[in-house]
Parts: C-alpha cells; sequence; structure tokens
C-alpha cells in the first residue's frame, strides 16, 4: 500500500540555507535536501486503488497562490530532550487555509489524516532517545530569515522509507489557481 501526503516542495536556495543549520547534536539525524518540504495533510498507507480518488479531491481543494517566509527555529519536545528539530514559516494565514480546504475535502470524503493538528513547519531534525539539548542553536536562531518562496501548487508525495531515511516522490502536482 503507498503511504501518501500532501505538502509543498522547498525551492533549493531555501534548502541550502536551511542545511547550513546541521551542527553537532547528540542523537539528530538530520534531514536531507531531497527530504525537506512542508506536510499539509498525512494519509498514511492508504490501498492502491483509492489513490485516483484522493487526487481527485485534490483537485478541488482551490485556493490563491500565496507567499511565505521561512524563518526561525523551533522544536517539538523540551529544548533538553528535543524530538523534532524546525524552521517556521510565515505568515500562516493562507498556508492554514489551504491546508483546512485540503483536510475538509479529505475526511468529509472517508480519508482520516494522521497530523490532526496542523503546526506548519520544516522538519531540519529527528532525535533519538539520547538527544542533546538544542537550547543554544534556538537562542541563536529565533527568527533567522531562510527565504521566501511564492506557493502557486501543492503536491502528493508518496514516501518510501529507506536506509538513509524517506524517499519522497511526487505523484501529482496541484496548480493554485483561486
Amino acid at each position: 500500500m503507498p503511504r501518501l501526503f500532501f505538502g509543498l516542495e522547498i525551492p533549493g536556495a531555501i534548502k541550502s540555507e536551511l542545511l547550513r543549520m546541521k551542527t553537532d547534536l547528540a542523537g539528530a539525524r538530520w534531514q536531507q535536501a531531497n527530504q525537506l518540504h512542508l506536510t499539509l495533510a498525512f494519509l498514511g498507507e492508504i490501498e492502491a486503488s483509492r489513490v485516483p480518488y484522493v487526487q481527485s479531491l485534490a483537485r478541488e481543494a482551490h485556493h490563491s497562490p500565496f507567499e511565505l517566509r521561512v524563518q526561525g527555529l523551533g522544536c517539538f519536545g523540551r529544548t533538553e530532550k528535543p524530538k523534532i528539530l524546525w524552521a517556521g514559516v510565515t505568515p500562516e494565514t493562507e498556508l492554514r487555509a489551504l491546508q483546512q480546504r485540503l483536510a475538509s475535502e479529505l475526511t468529509d470524503n472517508g480519508f482520516e489524516l494522521q497530523n490532526r493538528s496542523f503546526k506548519p513547519h520544516i522538519t531540519l531534525s529527528r532525535f533519538r532517545a539520547n538527544a542533546g539539548s538544542v537550547a543554544p542553536l534556538l537562542d541563536r536562531h529565533p527568527d533567522t530569515p531562510f527565504g521566501s518562496l511564492a506557493v502557486h501548487e501543492f503536491v502528493l508525495f508518496e514516501s518510501n522509507p529507506g536506509p538513509q531515511g524517506s524517499v519522497y516522490t511526487v505523484l501529482e502536482r496541484y496548480p493554485l489557481t483561486g
């Protein structure tokens, strides 16, 4: 069964800036450039026969293009024992509206989303149980700008686990034309 999620691709220039944050932190498993994205809706594993239906629902999530700034670092979990280090995005209003529209299309038609509460972010690193503190890194980069992106589309990704982390393949692109 394919493992699917909807998200935004991150431009190469922003990826390069984000990867500059990579430092030697205990327990950190840093994302590679090809793994950096912003998740809108994570479906998880679904029957292959339902993929065309998911794709047709996504085509109904109309929204106008908008701009995002990638800036600042944060974490999920305590700063002394983080679970995920992430970069934030702002402003969130249009992004949240797009996410809500997409999530509603999916959930109203029988799909369950894995990430029920939406906190817009780009995952930079995941941490093992023996993680070190990220407090110094967060203190140095609370509002650091990493670049701006024009959001003209969202994509359906298939996620395939691999030895170096998941590999993401774009299955379809959905232009924003609202």
